[in-house]
């Protein structure tokens, strides 16, 4: 009897067992998933400002809405006017049909070999001379003809444009190891090819605006050098050709010639008036008197003022 006893209490006992089980198993799901919504919930919630980050990178940035660019029928170039008809800008004219006017704001005057001589710069003492205008490669040469100076063909020449350091053939045999010039047309850019050339003696044609930033450079990087002056720079009477036209464009090729103009006319409106300038020192002074640059030369698609009119105009005059 006894032992049935304990027989049925094993049996029960086996079968509380596995009524249990299944409970336990239950209750650690319950609890798992418990565990695992808010860990979702949190999971939801950072990625909500992460899917806002990435659709806001998605959406393309909002572009301001180019200017519209002014037409123009008259324009006033500050250089003298070309001899002959082949000149790119008689194209460009018959082409848009436009009318223009050559008047040089400025001229230049030469100084002599015998001003150039008291200045104490022995030219065979240098290796290298830095050139910003055909001004300054005309004088240069000229004044060393007059003194009978022959320039050594070892002579190095880092020029601001590939124009200028063309234009050199006029006078050397043109030799790229020799020749440099300045990548994008800048004074930067000028300045870095003076860079790869240190260990030069450099002759330095002076600005008569002031220290400029070649000289500065050339002082801080301790690289030996000579100011010269090979000209001097005198505005011309712009009177007859300002009252002549409300001219629709101005093309500038110096900063002298920006202020020829100002100290005519102290006044001057830009009001409508679309302004060119060719060169870094130039497109430099038109800003810095506040007017807007609309035409700008040498550029990386655009290395003439030419080139840069006929973008401007493709645009303006179609």
């Amino acid at each position: 009897m006894a032992k049935a006893v304990r027989a049925t209490t094993s049996k029960e006992a086996s079968k509380a067992k596995k009524a249990a089980g299944p409970a336990k198993e239950s209750k650690a799901k319950t609890v798992s998933n418990a565990t695992a919504k808010p860990a979702a919930a949190k999971s939801l919630t950072k990625s909500k400002p992460a899917k806002a980050a990435a659709a806001s990178k998605a959406r393309p940035a909002e572009e301001t809405p180019p200017r519209s660019l002014s037409r123009v029928h008259k324009i006033l170039i500050t250089q003298p006017k070309p001899e002959g008809d082949k000149s790119p800008y008689f194209d460009l004219a018959r082409k848009y049909g436009l009318e223009l006017d050559f008047h040089p704001f400025i001229r230049v005057e030469g100084i002599s070999g015998r001003d150039f001589r008291r200045q104490r710069v022995d030219v065979s003492e240098y290796s290298a001379i830095v050139f910003t205008s055909r001004s300054a490669v005309d004088h240069f040469f000229r004044i060393m003809e007059e003194m009978k100076v022959k320039v050594s063909q070892e002579m190095k020449y880092c020029c601001i444009t590939e124009a200028v350091a063309l234009y050199l053939q006029k006078f050397i045999l043109y030799r790229k190891r020799k020749v440099f010039f300045s990548a994008d047309g800048s004074t930067q850019g000028l300045l870095d090819v003076i860079g790869k050339h240190k260990a030069e003696k450099y002759i330095l044609p002076a600005s008569e605006s002031g220290k400029n930033e070649i000289h500065n450079y050339l002082s801080k990087q301790g690289i030996p050098y000579a100011e010269v002056t090979l000209y001097h720079t005198v505005s011309n009477d712009i009177a007859p050709v300002m009252k002549k036209h409300a001219y629709d464009m101005i093309l500038f090729f110096s900063p002298f010639s920006v202020q020829t103009l100002l100290t005519h006319n102290p006044k001057f409106k830009q009001n409508g008036m679309v302004v060119g300038a060719f060169g870094p020192t130039t497109s430099k002074a038109v800003e810095d008197v506040g007017w807007r640059l609309d035409v700008k030369a040498p550029a990386p698609n655009a290395p003439s003022m030419v080139a840069a009119l006929e973008q401007y105009l493709a645009v303006s005059n179609k």
